[in-house]
């Protein structure tokens, strides 16, 4: 079944989106590990400083790290037990981290903070549960929460849009809270519009969820200020800029935030821990993702303790086939592969992926054809072919010019590519070093 619609946005890709391994797999709660590696850093900006160290008893939901600066975060221990060790270990993301390590014990002892009113609650009781719960954005940059829901004060905010559209194949998280915790979601939605002083919310939604969009639906009869918002399946629509321009017609301009525009942009996820821990007392302890690939046994959408080492999922999934050759966190458009399995689950991991030969595309790179298709695919209207060259060359004046910080990594580009040029890592590593070439030129000035 599929809606009728126009709403999306000019490029993007439509690639083989195998969600049927694990859209209809309720979630299951996975058990403690062994072992739980925390590390400090699982957010934007700046770590998180400990306030453990080895032999300390900790309870599950007590702070173990602190929050230091405005944009940082809080995190919570997921389990009771004993830290072990703080030292340096590999995360997901491919660097080393510093991170608390724990020995769970047999009985979990839990540390929540006080219930709130969801009735009377006010916007800054909401900003600071937010802060203390140390919630971070599920949609992949895991930025914290309560800086968003912090706008300037000239701001104003017309619009609260949960992002629905879970366009990265493969992953089922946001449709199973979609289908699981409908009403939920709904209240985590009017707490954030509250808490922005927003009239209007939208939840955008791609029309391959007509299970989710009808309940949905059904859901809001009673909220004449909320909306669902069908959306052609099309990658990246769940990108925020694209999301803005296909629900409201606005363009975000380069350089500016969605809050500029009049809009917040919210997770499926991030509305749910939102409202746990404010009517709850529930910090962030826990990951929601799925588990799926051609490669892992038995497919599964989790609920999954923080710190859980990845090689403990792939075994409580059945473990991997013997034609697997590549696990990847994340989604397979923007994830990221992963050469050592005891790297953490982190609070804003969405998936793990493990996949056949069948799946990856292993074909040898060849000279670019100027055919023009990645172009084409660019929802951002940039050149990724020259930035790449560009970033290849190191010529990174004229890659910042040509907009290479623009670029929100979203692999479009690669993915279309019929010369199988690695376009998204080129501009990646080009991005970064322009980044790296301002923040010099601030410091100069400073």
């Amino acid at each position: 079944m599929f809606f009728n619609h126009s709403k999306s946005f000019k490029g993007g890709i439509h690639p083989n989106e195998l969600k049927e391994l694990t859209e209809n797999s309720a979630f299951e709660v996975m058990p403690n590990p062994k072992q739980i590696i925390i590390p400090i850093s699982q957010h934007a900006g700046k770590p998180a400083k400990p306030l453990v160290k080895k032999g300390s008893e900790v309870k599950a939901g007590e702070i173990i790290a602190e929050q230091d600066g405005f944009i940082s975060s809080p995190i919570h221990s997921p389990v009771s037990g004993k830290v072990t060790k703080v030292a340096t270990t590999v995360t997901a993301n491919g660097f080393l981290n510093e991170s608390i390590i724990i020995e769970p014990t047999d009985v979990n002892e839990f540390v929540k903070m006080p219930e709130l009113n969801f009735e009377n609650v006010t916007p800054d009781e909401v900003r600071e549960r937010i802060k203390q719960a140390g919630i971070v954005g599920l949609g992949g940059a895991a930025f914290p929460t309560y800086v968003k829901l912090s706008p300037p004060a000239d701001k104003k905010i017309d619009y609260v849009i949960l992002n629905g559209c879970e366009c990265e194949p493969y992953l089922t998280r946001d449709y199973r809270f979609m289908l699981e915790r409908t009403e939920d979601l709904i209240s985590g939605l009017r707490l954030i519009m509250r808490t922005v002083g927003a009239e209007k919310g939208i939840i955008g939604i791609e029309d391959n969820k007509p299970a989710a969009i009808e309940k949905l639906k059904k859901a809001l009869k009673e909220y004449s200020n909320i909306s669902v918002e069908v959306l052609e399946t099309k990658y990246p629509q769940g990108a925020e800029k694209m999301l803005i321009k296909a629900v409201t017609g606005k363009e975000v301009p380069p350089g500016k935030l969605p809050f500029d525009v009049g809009c917040v942009i919210q997770n499926i996820g991030t509305a749910i821990a939102i409202l746990d821990a404010v009517v709850n007392g529930t910090p962030e302890i826990s990951a929601a993702l799925t588990v799926s690939g051609k490669g892992i046994k038995m497919p599964k959408n989790l609920i999954v303790p923080i710190g859980t080492p990845l090689s403990d999922v792939l075994d409580f999934c059945g473990g991997v086939t013997e034609d697997a050759i590549k696990v990847v966190v994340g989604g397979p458009m923007m994830g990221v592969a992963q050469y050592d399995f005891s790297a953490p689950v982190m609070k804003a991991t969405s998936g793990i992926l493990v996949l056949t030969e069948e799946e990856v595309n292993n074909k040898p790179e060849t000279n670019c054809l100027r055919c023009g298709k990645c172009v084409e695919v660019c929802a951002l209207h940039l050149l990724p072919t020259r930035l790449a060259r560009l970033s290849q060359l190191d010529k990174l004046e004229e890659a910042e010019e040509l907009g290479i910080t623009v670029c929100m990594e979203c692999g479009t580009c690669t993915y279309t590519c019929p010369a199988n040029i690695p376009l998204v890592q080129w501009i990646r590593l080009g991005k970064q070093r322009v980044l790296k070439l301002q923040r010099e030129r601030v410091g100069k000035e400073e």
